[in-house]
């Protein structure tokens, strides 16, 4: 039995006050951040601190901080003796418009956000609970990197991040925010999710950085130069966003979060809408010309039909022959797919192609009706279109239309010539509408086209072939590619007035809102990558 004296060398009873106070003075000092110098230098470089980027992220007093006491356990390289709370990493949730999204940033103020193990367990741990939770998450990467100190054990950190976001593929909308580098194997993780924003001046992704470029090809780039957020936005498709700061930045993250549901099992969110869905769009009648040859913006012709001419535009620098768009009918979110008259005349290339398939695929996968406005003279000719794999690219697009089980409502807004204009949600590989406006040409060319190879020799033998080449071409107009020859063989279900547009496309969305499609029974299907 334990003595009086022996109780009286024990060392006091934990109080809870006191510790409560303890963990109070704790909290407060992780609040601060690290050494304040840090935060004047992460300001000095035009970025915000992690902390920052979570308030401007999510509505106000909404965020929940998990695991801020987390620290790191590896040892050498003087790591021991630097073991900050938290490690380089802020995860949580909270809510963006009244609903819950998961996140976690990067703070680049401690160990330059470089990704420890401890650090990517965080992660880690936030990725799960958002599938669980069946809810979004935005990864916001400002980091270094793999901690070096700490070797392969980071490295295996990023390959348990890469498994998740392919798990939540399809599953939970996933977007990537680049505030700062993000380079070596830590740009995968954004290659894999949904959607990529990022920042003039301070973002830069690449997987091996300007020193190795030189070192192994001689060429000489600055950081901006080889991964900016200009050039992955405008040339390699990577990032569907560039933003000029921060605020703009999120602010867009937000607004994409309203347009989307919270995983794949639900509707986008729908509001109400004051714009009337019976509005006339009679301007469109006047917005796009009736000669094909001439260009316009088809922006224009968008702005007329959604909600209050209000779009919200993916990858608006990059394939700029395709416009790519999410916007509300009637209320309800849409995805729209158009082809672009003012960009090389609207045709199909690789990049055009690889475009609209992702962005078709994302919207099927999250149950986004699609509708897709055609005006498409055929694939983009050329040796470089050819051996650059034009056929397996324009094939992604194929393949994505056909695997889409959402609703889908094609419109010929003017001309539709060849393959292109099977690729295009055409009514053979599965639209469940599709409409047509009365100056529409549907056909395997264009008449000029068609007439030089159908008529070739009775040109040729002609005692004056301008005339007759002109004639025979009016005659393969009116028999093959007047308004209504589809029409009358079932290819498109109405020829419409194209000031009743809007009212059209809503009255059949709402019809269809109501769609069940199955595939096949597979373990996934093998599209042309």
């Amino acid at each position: 039995m334990t003595t009086f004296d022996e109780l009286l060398a024990l060392p006091p009873a934990p109080d809870l006050r006191r510790s409560t106070d303890e963990l109070t003075r704790l909290k407060e000092e992780l609040g601060r951040g690290p050494d304040p110098a840090a935060t004047l230098r992460q300001h000095a470089k035009g970025k915000l601190t992690a902390p920052e980027r979570l308030r401007l992220l999510f509505d106000d007093g909404t965020f929940t901080e998990i695991e801020p006491l987390r620290r790191h356990r590896a040892t050498g390289f003087g790591l021991e003796d630097r073991r900050p709370h938290g490690d380089g990493v802020v995860i949580g949730w909270g809510l963006v418009h009244g609903r819950t999204v998961f996140a976690y940033a990067h703070d680049f103020r401690v160990f330059g956000g470089a990704l420890g193990e401890a650090h990517a367990e965080k992660i880690h741990k936030v990725m799960d609970l958002a599938e669980a939770a069946g809810a979004p998450i935005v990864g916001l990467s400002d980091g270094a990197g793999a901690r070096i100190q700490e070797g392969v054990t980071a490295l295996a950190g990023y390959g348990g991040i890469f498994r998740r976001n392919t798990r939540s593929s399809g599953v939970i909308p996933q977007i990537s925010v680049v505030l700062g580098p993000c380079a070596g194997g830590a740009a995968y993780s954004p290659a894999l999710t949904d959607f990529v924003f990022m920042v003039r001046g301070t973002s830069q992704m690449f997987i091996t950085g300007p020193d190795v470029v030189q070192a192994v090809t001689g060429e000489q780039i600055t950081h901006d130069g080889l991964g900016g957020a200009d050039v992955h936005s405008s040339l390699s498709g990577v990032s569907g966003f560039a933003h000029d700061d921060e605020a703009e930045c999120l602010a867009d993250v937000r607004h994409l979060l309203s347009l989307l549901p919270q995983n794949n099992r639900e509707l986008p969110p729908a509001v109400r809408s004051d714009d009337p869905a019976d509005r006339r769009t009679e301007t469109l009648a006047t917005l796009v010309p009736a000669d094909p040859q001439q260009a316009y913006d088809m922006r224009g012709v968008i702005e007329e039909i959604v909600d209050d001419g209000d779009y919200f535009e993916v990858h608006e620098a990059w394939a700029r022959n395709v416009v790519c768009a999410l916007a509300r009918l009637d209320g309800q979110v849409v995805g729209l797919v158009a082809n672009q008259p003012a960009a090389l005349a609207g045709v199909l290339d690789i990049h055009g192609s690889e475009k609209a398939a992702r962005f078709v695929q994302t919207c099927d996968a999250f149950n986004i009706p699609l509708v897709t406005l055609v005006d498409v003279p055929g694939f983009l000719p050329g040796v470089d279109q050819e051996h650059g794999g034009i056929i397996r690219h324009g094939a992604k697009l194929l393949y994505a239309y056909c695997n889409a089980t959402v609703p889908r409502i094609s419109l010929v807004v003017r001309k539709a010539y060849g393959g292109a204009y099977i690729v295009m949600d055409s009514r053979s590989i599965g639209a469940d509408l599709s409409f047509a406006w009365p100056t529409n040409e549907i056909a395997v060319m264009g008449a000029e086209g068609a007439a030089n190879v159908v008529f070739r020799r009775e040109i040729a033998a002609s005692d004056d072939p301008g005339a007759t080449r002109a004639r025979l071409i009016k005659e393969y107009k009116a028999g093959l590619m007047h308004p209504y020859y589809a029409a009358e063989r079932g290819l498109v279900d109405d020829v419409i007035d194209p000031a009743e547009t809007r009212t059209v496309l809503i009255r059949s969305l709402a019809m269809l809102r109501t769609k069940n499609a199955r595939l096949p029974e597979r373990k996934h299907g093998n599209p042309p990558m």
